[in-house]
C-alpha cells in the first residue's frame, strides 16, 4: 500500500529563495534516484509556507528516501534557514469514492 507524506516548512523570510532552491535541488535528485517515489512535489501557501506532497510505493520506499542522498542534502541546505521546525506527517490513504479521485 502506498504511503503519503506531507512535509511543511516555514522559511525564515530572509532565506525564502534559498529554501526554495534547496527543495528544487532535492526534488531533482529524488526524482532521478528514488524509483519508489511516485510523487515529490513542492507547493507554496499564501502565507509563505512550503508544503511537500510525497507519495511512495511502500514503507520500504519511504525508508530508502529517509536514507537517501536527496533528503540528506536537503536537511543540510535547510539548516538555519527555517523559522520553525519542519512538520512531517506520514499518512496511510483511506480510499473512498471513485478510484481516480478518492486517493493520491
Amino acid at each position: 500500500m502506498s504511503v503519503i507524506v506531507v512535509a511543511t516548512a516555514y522559511p525564515a523570510p530572509e532565506h525564502k529563495a534559498e529554501v526554495i532552491a534547496a527543495f528544487e535541488a532535492a526534488i531533482d535528485r529524488v526524482h532521478r534516484e528514488e524509483p519508489g517515489c511516485e510523487l515529490y512535489a513542492l507547493h507554496e501557501g499564501p502565507d509563505g509556507r512550503l508544503v511537500m506532497i510525497e507519495k511512495y510505493a511502500s514503507q520500504d520506499a519511504v525508508e530508502q528516501h529517509i536514507k537517501g542522498a536527496g533528503l540528506a542534502g536537503l536537511r543540510a541546505a535547510l539548516e538555519g534557514k527555517l523559522a520553525a521546525p519542519m512538520d512531517v506527517q506520514a499518512l496511510v490513504p483511506h480510499p473512498a469514492g471513485t478510484a481516480g479521485k478518492g486517493a493520491l
